[in-house]
């Protein structure tokens, strides 16, 4: 995925893959542009059942050994999960290029990209859990961070009043961030 593309990850939880197929058939109506992924896949069972779903990517929040072959099977770009260096070194070795460091805040944010960077100096990340709106951009600085995750770009009080609109402006101005820092 190139950094001009729009992309949009559907979080899932767990029996609500029926929802995830109806909310991403009607983004990609609305936006075919845009890319739109499965997160929160925990196991194979959600990596076939996201493929179903027509997804475009996938992202899961730590990986098992059988979610990696699950993962490595599917055809779709899939972006593992890992909080340790032992981890990561587990998806290098299987072959992923760009994991998703969570809960990203909890494990150091910012100082622990850093300091991974030496270890794992091709490696890319999407850090999520705890980056706002108040420090996305200083993430999307980091020369090894490929993307970022978080919530705050679709309020949950926004979905449950309708207010699409505030989900719009807050993708844009998400959006406009990541031009400003990226260029």
């Amino acid at each position: 995925m190139s950094r001009n593309n729009q992309a949009r990850d559907i979080l899932t939880r767990s029996g609500i893959m029926p929802v995830v197929t109806v909310a991403r058939r009607a983004i990609k109506q609305a936006t075919p542009q845009l890319l739109v992924g499965v997160g929160t896949v925990c196991d194979a069972g959600h990596v076939r059942a996201a493929e179903a779903a027509g997804a475009d990517f996938l992202v899961s929040p730590g990986t098992t050994s059988a979610l990696a072959d699950a993962l490595l099977a599917s055809a779709l770009p899939c972006i593992p999960g890992a909080a340790t260096p032992s981890e990561i070194m587990a998806l290098l070795e299987h072959g992923f290029e760009c994991v998703k460091l969570f809960p990203a805040s909890a494990l150091g944010g910012i100082t622990r990209i850093k300091a991974l960077a030496g270890p794992f100096p091709n490696l890319r990340l999407c850090p999520t859990g705890g980056i706002g709106e108040h420090d996305a951009a200083d993430y999307l600085a980091q020369p090894n961070v490929l993307c970022v995750g978080g919530s705050w770009m679709v309020a949950s009080e926004w979905i449950k009043a309708g207010d699409f609109a505030a989900v719009t402006a807050s993708a844009a101005k998400a959006r406009a961030l990541i031009d400003q820092v990226r260029g």
